[in-house]
């Protein structure tokens, strides 16, 4: 099994380097950035990728936007992100890549047995799907609107009431171009896609009345 390890912690990736050629991983790349591991992948043609989620040079969550881009180019690429916290941001993008097979995401502080690890490296490898509870706990109660800024959300709650762009700007006292820029970072942070217009504000509008913001 050909691994590309991406941890931006020398310690702990010399270590889990050591580990995974110990259970016969054949680690081809061990890296400490998410551009690294995005040119490690491109070089080597790994099966599996592990990678921490919070590298340089943010520190937030560049491993797992890694990950996700590397599954929209190559669908079948096993891959295990491991992450101290739960991170919401691009998760579900990650679990819903490649038919959601062969995606795992762990809490490292939840691994507490080395042979338990293997184990789930070698199922997502074979194209099972292992998520930690808490993170599938996390996500479930997760409210999609917390993405948004206040100035938003009002936009998203006029849309939600059946103004246009056009009402909108004039109930809040801001220029039409305006309420179309709210109005395109709603979509993009909701994971809407680019279509028919009015399908995007009908998606948002149901969201919105989900979330329970209405007073």
């Amino acid at each position: 099994m050909r691994t590309v390890l991406a941890e931006d912690s020398a310690l702990l990736r010399e270590g889990l380097a050591a580990l995974l050629d110990r259970f016969g991983f054949d680690v081809v790349a061990a890296v400490g950035d998410a551009e690294a591991l995005v040119a490690a992948v491109a070089e080597h043609a790994p099966d599996l990728v592990v990678t921490d989620i919070r590298m340089p040079p943010g520190f937030s969550d560049e491993g797992l936007r890694a990950a996700v881009r590397l599954r929209q180019d190559r669908p079948d690429l096993r891959v295990v992100v491991l992450s101290q916290f739960v991170e919401t941001s691009y998760a579900a993008d990650l679990l819903d890549s490649g038919s959601g097979e062969g995606v795992g995401y762990l809490l490292k502080d939840r691994v507490g047995d080395v042979r338990e690890f293997i184990s789930v490296l070698r199922r997502v490898a074979a194209g099972d799907t292992v998520v930690d509870p808490q993170v599938v706990r996390t996500l479930l109660k997760r409210n999609p609107l917390t993405a948004l800024s206040n100035r938003e959300l009002e936009v998203l709650g006029l849309v939600a009431e059946g103004y246009a762009n056009a009402g909108i700007a004039t109930k809040l006292v801001i220029s039409e171009a305006a309420v179309n820029k709210h109005v395109g970072n709603i979509f993009t942070k909701l994971g809407f896609s680019p279509g028919e217009d009015r399908n995007r504000r009908v998606l948002a509008t149901l969201a919105y009345l989900r979330s329970g913001s209405v007073k």
